[in-house]
């Protein structure tokens, strides 16, 4: 009787035990998400953000098995415990196993690329509204030019540019999930698991003539099976402020400039200011009016971000649910903003041992409304002098003689651009294994539908002195565009192993179709006082030529393979192979072969004495890459009228000239050569790359013989080299303490390497010359180099070419180049490039119990700036200069040996393009501080809490510079108006239930 009643208890006391622990890796640093389950059974969990998991109702002695990709899995028995804490190391035979490659996936350890990823943790600290923004300063190699307008896309260069500029996008191709876009505009940071760029044709080519500005991949959120629902809300609320703003002249030193200019009109303005807003008390001299344009324009922008993630699974399916909300307002005081509303879902069903389907869905409606960027310009040139209202109406310049209003608020308070951006981004695959764990074949269909409309207001307005625009001429004008592309994907995959072969084959085709359509027109004189009425139908008038219906529509087949080779995981061989054709080009079809090789030093019996070295490979890859950017033809049509004699009649007559080239996608050749590396039980980190690779068919114009027109020809050759280190170090030092160091750096040689004959290509424009010429880098800066300023009469009179141009004191001296005494274009030098010739970046991370702080620096050097907004003077000599300008003019003997006299900024002789406008655009910049703290185990009125994690982040808090500009980040170099960079302070929260 005693054993029936004891045997029943113990069973029920088996069953009713719990378990409890922390999973962290070798480090001490908290694992999140390892599956913990209890061995043959589905009973299971996930682990918090701290590392923890709780199970109950387990057997008492059963076991508990713990996996987590990258980590080597670990089966631990419980054995009656009710704590086990577990440290699961890094597999050394998978090395993160997660890395994408085009339409797969591949261990590190069999890597011949060049393959960079960053992680989900590390994308989330910078609060932006573009999430590619999150790599600046972290993979070597790719240079990120930041964009501070609100919704718009930083420029992305991977390993340079290998077009002629102007020829089509730089940035590279993104791969969402296995489908293809040309930005990731509709993606929230929140619902991004990893991002791997793609930096070398070994890794790119698969991707075929899309390929050749490098490639990224982006693999969102999901689920893992046997998972309990995990629901998470990631968020911040935080505000922008203008960091480094340019200080303008004030007052004082703007009247000061206008005196010594020796312009009595100018003079004159500054009077008629004194005499319509009186004298400044502390300087009876200068006006009193002291308008700084930059503070009256900017102001203080809050931007938010919130995120809900629902993910789990079961032992046959996996799901992700996410719904994000992101608001920024713009930083120019006037309606612009940008927010986007993102619902995302994800799943994957094993509907038997066979077969697998799945689906993933996004839609995205964003709402923007356009900054007026005119203003920022208007702003810089905007006297001090003048206030921003005069009475109840605009102040206006021309009150004062200037020949405009100068007020920056007039493009601001009467210009409304507003678009709406939905995209709906849908893809569905079924993957049957015909053999399993050996043989596969995945088809996939995917569709995206991207629908633009755009509404440009145009409102009438009045502040006197003819400055107006009248109600009969205020405008809307609509836009309306639909992109549409339907990708069908087939890919069949075989691995195998056997002795000491591992070997990996696919083949897959693709289809791709894409269709535009748009339309626009442009109506007048409308109902504006009632914003209920900014519509087509409400306007008089259709503006004659200003309606347009347009569209295209092209398609492509592709055929693509690869094969993955080791042997005893020593050596490695890796190819792929894509033949791409188009309706685009009268060539149709284009082949893009690739070939890597590797060798994994150390797990050679050799190396089995250098007990510091984990992992060690070394790998060389050469590949070909396509560019459809470039148009498909390019040309022009004229018509002259010429007279022609027949007897003794004139008979007039046209002669037409027809010019067109037909063009193909450009091919880029690279090569590549690297090292992999871990080292000290894997807390050290290295990777080196050098690169070469060549555009050899690169579309360049050429100048047609016997006719004033040029072409677009396949036919120029641009080489783009550099050197690529990234480093990393982590380690801990006791059960509270642990850190990691980062850092990573790049170079850039671009260089011109043949312009089909041609001494040169000139672009920009001709006061202010760029030149693309054989040995340099694309579109250089052109122009004359300064020997400083001429500091007194006796070197005016020593010096021939003073002598001959009439120059004074104070006018710039120029480097006679070829010893003639003429300063002519002969004279002229290239003045650097606006790609810079160092990038770079380091990282540190801290961690004390439950506190993180972390911190990001980046900078770049080597590159120029044209800084445009000086050049101005050339065509509006009374407009207002930047402060270190006014300040340091020459003022006689001494003074500047820098900058020329207030009167000699007004002379043509030192207006020639020089050094003086090109200057160092270097800098270094605070990139991200971020301060966290995880509350973890914690009960509330005896009920336990949800563990959550406070966030306080410092994102570009401060940029050090020479520049004198309000950004040193130009995506072309050419400085006329750029939306300033602000510096973004946030407080986040992350929960997870």
């Amino acid at each position: 009787m005693i054993l029936l009643l004891v045997l029943p208890f113990n069973v029920l006391m088996a069953q009713n035990h719990s378990v409890s622990g922390v999973v962290a890796d070798a480090n001490g640093e908290p694992l999140i998400g390892v599956t913990v389950i209890v061995e043959g059974t589905t009973l299971g969990t996930s682990t918090a953000i701290d590392g923890s998991y709780a199970l109950t109702n387990v057997p008492i002695d059963g076991t508990l098995i713990y996996s987590f990709i990258g980590m080597l899995t670990q089966s631990h028995p419980i054995n009656g415990q009710s704590t086990i804490n577990i440290t699961l190391l890094e597999d050394s035979e998978m090395v993160d196993e997660v890395v994408v490659v085009g339409y797969g996936t591949m261990k590190v350890k069999d890597l011949t690329s060049s393959i960079t990823t960053v992680k989900a943790d590390d994308l989330m600290k910078t609060p932006a509204g573009q999430a590619v923004q999150a790599l600046q300063g972290k993979v070597a190699g790719v240079q990120i030019v930041s964009n501070g307008s609100p919704g718009d896309s930083p420029t992305i260069r991977v390993r340079g540019i290998g077009s002629y500029p102007g020829n089509g996008s730089e940035n590279p191709l993104f791969v969402v999930d296995g489908v293809l876009y040309d930005n990731i505009d509709f993606l929230n940071s929140a619902d991004i698991e990893s991002m791997s760029v793609l930096k070398d044709a070994s890794a790119s080519a698969i991707y075929g003539v899309r390929a050749a500005n490098g490639v990224v991949l982006i693999e969102t959120k999901s689920g893992k099976k046997n998972q309990k629902a995990t629901i998470t809300y990631d968020g911040y609320y935080g505000v922008q402020v203008a960091a480094d703003v340019l200080k303008m002249a004030n007052s004082e030193q703007y009247a000061q400039m206008i005196m010594e200019s020796g312009s009595d009109a100018d003079i004159a303005k500054v009077y008629e200011s004194m005499q319509q807003y009186g004298r400044s008390h502390n300087n009876p001299n200068v006006p009193a009016t002291n308008t700084n344009w930059y503070d009256e324009v900017m102001r203080t922008a809050s931007i938010q971000n919130h995120s809900l993630n629902v993910a789990g699974g079961s032992e046959n399916a996996i799901y992700s649910l996410g719904l994000s909300y992101f608001d920024q307002e713009g930083i120019l005081d006037m309606p612009n903003d940008y927010t986007r509303l993102n619902l995302r879902a994800k799943l994957d069903y094993d509907v038997n041992e066979l077969i697998t389907v799945g689906g993933n869905i996004i839609f995205s409606d964003a709402d923007k409304n356009a900054p007026e960027s005119g203003a920022w310009r208007t702003a810089y040139f905007a006297v001090p002098i003048m206030p921003v209202y005069d009475g109840d109406n605009l102040a206006n310049a021309k009150s004062m003689g200037y020949r405009g209003s100068q007020n920056p608020f007039v493009a601001m308070n009467y210009n409304r651009n507003a678009l709406n951006i939905q995209k709906t981004l849908a893809s569905f695959y079924a993957k049957i294994n015909i053999i399993p764990n050996k043989l596969n074949f995945k088809t996939s269909y995917s569709k995206n539908v991207s629908d633009l409309t755009e509404r440009y207001v145009r409102l009438p307005y009045d502040i006197g002195y003819q400055t107006q625009r009248l109600p009969e001429e205020a405008s809307i004008r609509r836009v309306s565009k639909k992109y549409t592309n339907e990708t069908i994907d087939n890919v069949l995959t075989y691995t195998d192993s056997f002795d000491k072969h591992n070997v990996t084959v696919m083949a897959g085709h693709s289809y791709r179709n894409d269709e535009f359509v748009g339309f626009e027109a442009k109506g007048l004189d409308f109902p504006y006082q009632d914003e209920k009425s900014w519509y087509l139908n409400q306007a008089k008038t259709i503006e004659e030529g200003s309606v347009f219906d347009y569209g295209s529509k092209s398609y492509g087949i592709s055929y693509f393979g690869r094969v993955s080779y080791s042997f005893d995981n020593k050596y490695l061989l890796y190819g792929t192979f894509r033949a791409d054709g188009t309706s685009i080009y009268q060539e149709k079809w284009g082949y893009f072969p690739t070939v890597g090789v590797g060798w994994v030093l150390s797990e050679e019996d050799f190396m089995s004495d250098v007990p510091f070295v984990d992992f060690l490979k070394v790998r060389a890859s050469w590949g070909e890459l396509g560019n459809n950017n470039v148009p498909a033809n390019d040309g022009t049509s004229t018509a002259n009228v010429v007279d022609a004699a027949l007897g003794d009649n004139k008979i007039p007559g046209t002669v037409n000239q027809n010019i067109y080239s037909f063009l193909k996608w450009e091919v880029s050749t690279e090569t590549n050569f690297g090292i992999t590396s871990t080292l000290f039980n894997s807390r050290l980190s290295v990777e080196a790359d050098y690169y070469v690779r060549d555009t050899d068919n690169a579309a360049i114009r050429v100048q047609e013989p016997f006719t004033s027109f040029s072409t677009l020809r396949n036919v120029g050759v641009i080489r783009n080299s550099g050197f690529e280190l990234a480093v990393n170090w982590n380690d801990k030092i006791s059960d509270d303490w642990s850190y990691s160091v980062g850092f990573n750096m790049s170079t850039l040689k671009n260089e011109v390497r043949d312009l089909y004959g041609q001494a040169y290509i000139d672009a920009g424009q001709a006061e202010f010359r760029q030149r693309s010429a054989v040995g340099e880098p694309l579109m250089s800066f052109y122009g004359w180099k300064t020997d400083g300023v001429y500091q007194n009469d006796a070197e005016i009179a020593a010096d021939p070419i003073a002598v001959a141009n009439g120059l004074v004191p104070g006018d710039y001296r120029y480097v006679n180049q070829n010893g003639d005494d003429v300063i002519d274009d002969n004279d002229r030098v290239f003045l650097g490039s606006y790609f810079p010739d160092l990038t770079y970046g380091f990282d540190f991370s801290v961690n004390y119990k439950n506190w993180n702080l972390s911190a990001s620096f980046y900078g770049q050097s080597g590159n120029k700036i044209l800084n445009r907004k000086r050049g101005e003077i050339l065509w509006t000599s009374d407009g207002n200069m930047d402060a270190d300008l006014a300040k340091n003019l020459w003022r006689g003997e001494g003074t500047s040996n820098k900058y020329v006299s207030s009167a000699g900024l007004r002379k043509g002789w030192n207006q020639k393009m020089s050094n003086y406008f090109v200057e160092d655009g270097s800098f270094f910049r605070i990139q991200n501080i971020q301060l966290s703290y995880l509350f973890s185990n914690k009960t509330l009125w005896g009920v336990d809490m949800p563990d959550a994690k406070i966030i306080f982040t410092a994102d570009r808090p401060v940029t050090f510079t020479d520049y004198n500009g309000f950004n040193p980040e130009i995506a072309n170099g050419v400085d006329t108006q750029t939306y300033p960079i602000p510096a973004t302070y946030t407080l986040g929260l992350n929960i997870k239930f």
